[in-house]
C-alpha cells in the first residue's frame, strides 16, 4: 500500500509529505483547492506522461516521491523488478521517485535505480487503481473483464494456459514437420531422378583423377605413334642393331678365351646387350602405356563428360558426386521417417488439443455460472447506489477458434442498460461521469474479495449525489477498505465522515504567490470540515452538530 508522498515543486504544491495508513481515507477541500494535483503527482510515479507544465512556475525542476509497503511483494512487481534487474527484500520498501525538469525531460528511480518510465507503467496496475470522471482503464477496461471473472469465479485459468502451451508447442511441431514433407514431397520425384541419374552412372571416389590419366596418356600415345614404330624397327627382326649385336656377342663369346682383350670386349659388349635388352623392355613397357586405342580413348572421354557434367549440375566437385548420392538417398528415406512421424505428431495435436478444450470448456463453464453469481452481486448494490432503474450484465461469448488462447476460449465484457429497454452496452458508453463511478463502486464491492491493486482511489464517486446515496457509498467505500486501503476525494459529508484519515487540501495566497497544502486533521478538525462541507463558507453550530451526528454514525 501507499505509505508516503513527498512532492517538491508540483504546480501550487511547494513543499509536501504526506503519510498515508490502512483503511479508508478521504481528502476533501473546496472547489479549486488543489485536489487533482495531488491525483497528477501521483500519476507521475505511475508513469504517466512527464508535462513541464506541471513544475512550479519559477522553478528548474519538481520531484514526486512515493512509497509503498506490501506483506507479500505482488508477483507482477516482482517479476518486472527481476527483469531489470533490481533486487528488493521481502519486507523492503518500494520507493519510487520521478523528477521533471522546467526545460522538458524527465528521470525515473526505483530504489534509487535508474529506470525508464516504461517498468512504471507496468506495474503501475499493481500499485494503485485509480476510478475517476473520466475513467477509461481498470474496471471500465474490457482487457481486464475476463482476469476479474476468473477470480471471482475461481475458475482454472492456470490449467487452461498449461494445456494451451503444450497445444501449440505441438501444433508448431507438426505444422514444421508437415512443412517439410510438404517441400520434400515437392522435390521428390526430383530426388528420385537425380538418385537415378547417378546410380546410373554409378562415380567412384578418385574416378576424374585416374580417368583424366588414362586419357592424356592415350593423347600422348597418339602424338608419338610414328616415333614409336621407328624406334620399335631397331629391335625388331633378324637385321635389327639389337640382334646382329647379340649375334656378335655369341661369336666373341667363342673366342674370347684366346686373349684377355677379346675377354674384356666380350664383358663390355654383354653389358650393351643387357642396357640394349633393358631399353627395349621400357620402350615396350612405353608403348603399352601410351597405346593410342582410339575406342578407349573415345569412351574414356565420354566418361569423364559425363562425370564433370553431372558435377556442374549440382554445384559440385565430380570426387563429391558419391556423397551427394547418399544425400539424395538419406532425403528420400527421411520422407518415409517424416511420415511416420508426421503420425506421432498428429496423435500428439489431438491429444493436447482435447485436453485444451477440456480446460478451457471447464473455464467457461464456471465463468457461465460465476458471470450469474457476479451479476446477481452487482444488482444488489444498485439500487442503494440510485441505479435500482439499471441492470448489469456479464457478457460471456465463445470466440471463433483463431482467437483462442492461453486465457481460454470467451471474451467476456460488462455491459449495464442504465434504463429498461435501452438496450446493453459497454461501461464507457453509456454511463455519465456520476454514473460510472457508482457502477464502479458496485463492481469493486462485488470483487471485494478478489484482489487488485495494493491502493485504490475513488476520484470524486459521490459528484451530483447527496443523502442517502452519499451514506450508501460512504458505507461501501469503507467496507471496501477494511482490509486495505482506499483513499476517496470527496465532496460528501456522508463519505467523509466515514475515513479512518481525513486530509483537508487547501490554498492559499500571499501577494502573487498562491500555494497548495494539505494537512492531516485531528478529531477537532474533522468535525470543522464536515460541518464546512455542510454548510458552505459560514460554518454554523447546527452545521457542527450535524457533523458530530455523522461521526457518531460513522
Amino acid at each position: 500500500m501507499l505509505t508516503r508522498l513527498t512532492i517538491r515543486n508540483i504546480v501550487l504544491i511547494e513543499s509536501l509529505e504526506l503519510q498515508f495508513g490502512r483503511g479508508l481515507g478521504v481528502l476533501t477541500g473546496e472547489t479549486g483547492a488543489g485536489k487533482s494535483i495531488l491525483l497528477d503527482a501521483l500519476g507521475l510515479v505511475l508513469g504517466n506522461r512527464a508535462d513541464s507544465g506541471l513544475v512550479r512556475a519559477g522553478e528548474d525542476k519538481a520531484s514526486v516521491t512515493a512509497s509503498f509497503e506490501f506483506a507479500h511483494l505482488p508477483d507482477v512487481i516482482g517479476d518486472a523488478l527481476d527483469d531489470a534487474d533490481i533486487d528488493i527484500e521481502e519486507g523492503e520498501a518500494l520507493l519510487i521517485r520521478r523528477q521533471l525538469k522546467a526545460d522538458g525531460g524527465s528521470k525515473a528511480f526505483i530504489n534509487d535505480q535508474p529506470v525508464g518510465v516504461a517498468l512504471l507503467r507496468a506495474i503501475s496496475g499493481a500499485l494503485v487503481e485509480l476510478h475517476g470522471q473520466h475513467d477509461d482503464r481498470g474496471l471500465v477496461n474490457p482487457r481486464g473483464h475476463r482476469a476479474l471473472l476468473d477470480r471471482f469465479c475461481g475458475g482454472d485459468r492456470d490449467a487452461v494456459a498449461q494445456t494451451w502451451t503444450e497445444w501449440h508447442r505441438t501444433r508448431e511441431a507438426l505444422a514444421i514437420a508437415q512443412q517439410e514433407i510438404e517441400d520434400a514431397k515437392a522435390e521428390q520425384d526430383l530426388l528420385l531422378a537425380h538418385l537415378t541419374e547417378l546410380t546410373t552412372l554409378e562415380p567412384q571416389a578418385g574416378e576424374e583423377e585416374r580417368l583424366a590419366a588414362v586419357r592424356a596418356d592415350m593423347q600422348k600415345g597418339e602424338k608419338l605413334a610414328g616415333d614409336l614404330e621407328e624406334l620399335r624397327h631397331v629391335w625388331d627382326g633378324s637385321d635389327a642393331p639389337l640382334a646382329q649385336l647379340r649375334s656378335a656377342a655369341r661369336r666373341l663369346d667363342r673366342i674370347g678365351g684366346e686373349h684377355p682383350l677379346l675377354a674384356d670386349a666380350l664383358a663390355s659388349l654383354d653389358r650393351a646387350v643387357i642396357e640394349a635388352t633393358e631399353a627395349e623392355e621400357k620402350l615396350q613397357a612405353a608403348a603399352d602405356a601410351l597405346q593410342h586405342d582410339p575406342a578407349a580413348l573415345d569412351a574414356a572421354e565420354t566418361r569423364l563428360f559425363e562425370l564433370r557434367a553431372l558435377a556442374r549440375k549440382h554445384r559440385c566437385e565430380v570426387d563429391e558426386l558419391p556423397h551427394k548420392m547418399r544425400e539424395f538417398r538419406a532425403a528420400l528415406d527421411g520422407i518415409e521417417a517424416g511420415e511416420a512421424k508426421l503420425d506421432a505428431l498428429e496423435l500428439a495435436e489431438r491429444e493436447t488439443g482435447d485436453a485444451y478444450r477440456d480446460a478451457a470448456r471447464a473455464l467457461h463453464a464456471a465463468r457461465v455460472s460465476g458471470a450469474q453469481r457476479l451479476d446477481a452481486a452487482v444488482a444488489d448494490e444498485l439500487g442503494p447506489l440510485k441505479l435500482d432503474a439499471a441492470q448489469f450484465r456479464t457478457d460471456v461469448q465463445e470466440m471463433p477458434e483463431e482467437k483462442w488462447g492461453a486465457a481460454g476460449i470467451d471474451a467476456v465484457e460488462f455491459l449495464i442498460e442504465t434504463n429498461p429497454g435501452a438496450g446493453f452496452a459497454p461501461l464507457v458508453k453509456i454511463a455519465s461521469g456520476g454514473e460510472l463511478s457508482r457502477f464502479i463502486l458496485a463492481l469493486k464491492v462485488a470483487l471485494a474479495e478478489q484482489g487488485g491493486a495494493a491502493t485504490v482511489i475513488f476520484d470524486e464517486i459521490d459528484r451530483g449525489v447527496g443523502g442517502a446515496v452519499a451514506s450508501a457509498i460512504g458505507e461501501r467505500l469503507a467496507r471496501l477498505a477494511a482490509d486495505g486501503q482506499l483513499l476517496a476525494v470527496t465532496h460528501s459529508p456522508q463519505v467523509a465522515a466515514r475515513g479512518n484519515t481525513h486530509y483537508r487540501i487547501a490554498k492559499s495566497s500571499e501577494g502573487i504567490v498562491t500555494r497548495t497544502s494539505v494537512e492531516r486533521l485531528d478529531d477537532a478538525g474533522r468535525q470543522e470540515e464536515i460541518a464546512r462541507m455542510l454548510s458552505g463558507a459560514e460554518i454554523t453550530d447546527e452545521a457542527r452538530a450535524q457533523a458530530d451526528r455523522l461521526l457518531e454514525g460513522a
